[in-house]
């Protein structure tokens, strides 16, 4: 039996609370990452999602950011927050730790920043979270143990992850830099879970809802699993489930999984 990990930007779990529940009832994952859930923690539709059999932890925040874990396994702990900067406020990061029949799996859900306007300060700041999650991958990956960091990035890695790499060229999401840090991510020993198992054009995991991107597929990737070497040696199959793009009134967003040669203890 594998164990399925999921991410997710559902774009308000509140307004999306239906899709969720009927995605999770079609993918079965065993462990989810939620981001954008859009809501404080005690407004988080819990019980709708604990009556699957979820165990949940929120990090949320009134109308912006906030990310969620779901879990058919107990945590046997939590921790939100990224370290690197005490004034931070945004709820963007949230770890778990499970315990597999093979040992522990640590599960860190991230919402990096969007970074646009790239002219004004939010670029600066998406470029500093963006090296905060550098030193923490770096300091968990000495742990030599199953990491995975799963969630919206907002980065398109390469040119092949964009429908017109050319209209993203000044975008935050696009912009060499942007680029260059999520590469130093690779560099450390993590992999890009998709890209491990599917090289080619076209994976995409975003649509915004403008001038018919959906129908147009002009899409973006930028929804990503990163694994240490402990998980990646033990992936299985990755897979992105556009069609819930295609749903009423969708998140951007889609989710994307991974199936991992663990067993659930």
């Amino acid at each position: 039996m594998a164990v399925r990990i999921a991410t997710w930007n559902v774009n308000s779990v509140r307004q999306r609370i239906e899709l969720l529940v009927s995605w999770l009832k079609e993918c079965s994952p065993d462990i989810v990452c939620l981001q954008e859930i859009k809501c404080v923690d005690d407004a988080f539709p819990r019980l709708e999602v604990e009556a699957l059999g979820y165990n949940v932890v929120t990090h949320g925040q009134k109308t912006f950011n906030g990310v969620a874990l779901l879990s058919k396994l107990p945590f046997d702990e939590t921790k939100s927050g990224l370290a690197g900067d005490d004034e931070d406020a945004h709820a963007r990061f949230l770890e778990g730790v499970v315990t597999l029949k093979q040992g522990v799996i640590r599960v860190a859900c991230l919402y990096l920043p969007n970074g646009n306007p790239a002219n004004t300060d939010k670029y600066p700041y998406k470029l500093k979270w963006m090296s905060r999650l550098l030193e923490y991958s770096r300091e968990r990956l000495k742990a030599e143990e199953p990491l995975i960091l799963a969630g919206d990035f907002n980065v398109i890695p390469a040119a092949r992850d964009v429908y017109n790499p050319a209209a993203w060229a000044d975008d935050a999401l696009f912009r060499p830099q942007t680029r260059e840090a999520f590469q130093s991510l690779l560099g450390l020993g993590l992999t890009d879970a998709l890209r491990a198992v599917n090289d080619g054009p076209g994976q995409y995991t975003f649509w915004d809802y403008q001038a018919g991107a959906w129908q147009k597929n002009w899409g973006l990737r930028i929804d990503h699993l990163l694994m240490s070497p402990q998980a990646s040696d033990r992936l299985i199959d990755v897979g992105i489930d556009s069609y819930v793009r295609a749903w009423e009134k969708p998140s951007d967003h889609v989710p994307v999984w991974a199936d991992l040669d663990f067993e659930i203890a």
